[in-house]
């Protein structure tokens, strides 16, 4: 299975657009792609919306038919996140776990808020920039509440399968053994990013602790069931675009159609980064 991508218009206009294909064709990287990579092995799929360090405000986009990627706008301007002293734009490829939907109609027993109407966010912590429309496997190690607004807005910690790292860490605590602050760098991101914007500091839930990968596996659970209602028409879409290319159910469209959908995009190779250049290092206070 090769996933690749297929833009339209020019980053950072209001046109632009990021499909995803598989083996050539378009996808909805909400909808098609599975959200088990190695299911008996733990392995998910996650799909990347922005690359690290960058600041535009990328997202699937839920209401366009087969959900490219876009970038997010307010007022009519697009949305780039401020640099916030010392960190500069997004610190881990973010992005999302296919398949699954933060329920909004329903209210999180732990955090007892709503969720937020989105696919459950990832941010993957390797040391490998990703680009935008990838998709990574990533083994999933734990994860934040973040309350925005009043829902319940999950981050999900994982790491790509590829990084150095990986076969060492297993759950949240294996975080801060190996990649020492990151996890307080990750809370502090995101309770000021929206301070530069005039808005108060974002809250935590669980007093901002990262929960381990058990209670993390329960959540993802249960947005994937969440997604299963959706798609099903169990539950109310709203304004979700529900077209997608590989389900075989009402919604389903031809690779015409798709096409037709995705018409002036260019397909792109993945782009070439010297990775060494965005290595991670990370320094434990006790060897300084």
């Amino acid at each position: 299975m090769s996933f690749t991508t297929r833009a339209v218009g020019q980053p950072n206009t209001l046109d632009y657009r990021v499909f995803v294909e598989k083996d050539g064709k378009i996808v909805s990287p909400f909808h098609d792609i599975p959200l088990f990579a190695d299911e008996a092995n733990g392995i998910y799929n996650m799909v990347v919306e922005i690359p690290r360090w960058t600041n535009a405000k990328m997202e699937i986009s839920k209401e366009d038919p087969l959900n490219p990627i876009k970038q997010d706008t307010k007022k009519g301007k697009l949305r780039y996140v401020r640099n916030a002293f010392p960190h500069h734009g997004y610190i881990w490829n973010y992005g999302a776990l296919p398949q699954t939907w933060e329920d909004p109609n329903q209210t999180n027993s732990d955090t007892k808020c709503v969720g937020d109407n989105d696919p459950i966010d990832v941010c993957e912590i390797g040391e490998a920039i990703g680009h935008v429309g990838q998709v990574k496997q990533v083994k999933i190690l734990g994860v934040m509440a973040l309350i925005d607004e009043g829902e319940t807005d999950w981050k999900v910690l994982a790491i790509d399968v590829n990084d150095p790292l990986a076969a060492k860490m297993n759950d949240v605590e294996d975080i801060e053994r190996y990649m020492p602050g990151l996890l307080h760098a990750t809370n502090e991101w995101f309770r000021i990013y929206k301070i530069p914007d005039g808005k108060p500091e974002n809250q935590f839930a669980f007093g901002g602790e990262a929960k381990k990968k058990e209670y993390t596996l329960d959540v993802i659970k249960e947005t994937a069931e969440a997604w299963s209602d959706l798609i099903s028409g169990k539950s109310n879409a709203g304004g979700i675009a529900l077209a997608n290319t590989q389900l075989g159910n009402a919604n389903t469209v031809s690779a015409v159609d798709a096409d037709n959908i995705a018409v002036g995009g260019i397909r792109q190779a993945a782009p070439v980064i010297d990775q060494s250049l965005h290595k991670w290092f990370f320094i434990s206070g006790s060897k300084i």
